[in-house]
């Protein structure tokens, strides 16, 4: 909860819903060629392997925390941009945390969309990426989860492309 103040400067109260959604996902991939590929590379293999869907990312800093990360859609795409800001990054730990600043999945009833990614190693060489999603609603707000799992369907249908690529290109970011 925190104050906040209307378009007549009257003091008001806004009430903050936390939901957090976790997921697993496994893969055959080693887990630096995954954070290499959808982390530190993305921006130049994303594009490239699904243009149908993402037009562009552009990395507005030096790619480290507080840079901006900008994913334009492709034409004919329902969302035209989305900006995240990155908070964590770190290719020895394989841990990536964004928040999202600006798009279409922020709106007046959520206050903050922030994501945190995990990829470790798992018993026979590959990798167990863990994702969390954390959605804070403002005013009493219900999340609409029917929207964050058409959300989580189209990230992990990327996830599945570029593991799919790695898989038949083992040489690429080995």
């Amino acid at each position: 909860m925190f104050l906040n103040f209307d378009e007549n400067n009257v003091m008001k109260t806004v009430t903050m819903v936390a939901t957090t959604f976790t997921d697993e996902y496994s893969s055959t991939v080693s887990p630096a060629r995954l954070f290499r590929a959808l982390i530190l590379e993305s921006h130049i293999l994303i594009p490239k392997l699904i243009p149908q869907a993402v037009k562009s990312i552009e990395i507005q800093g030096d790619g480290g925390a507080g840079s901006i990360k900008v994913i334009n859609f492709a034409a004919g795409s329902q969302l035209q941009y989305v900006k995240y800001r990155i908070d964590e990054i770190n290719p020895e730990t394989f841990t990536y945390s964004y928040t999202l600043v600006e798009g279409h999945g922020l709106s007046d009833k959520l206050e903050s969309v922030v994501y945190k990614v995990q990829f470790e190693v798992s018993a026979d060489g590959g990798t167990v990426s863990k994702m969390t999603s954390t959605y804070t609603t403002l005013g009493g707000h219900t999340l609409d989860e029917e929207q964050v799992k058409i959300g989580k369907e189209k990230a992990l249908g990327m996830y599945k492309v570029v593991e799919a690529y790695l898989l038949q290109n083992p040489d690429v970011y080995a």
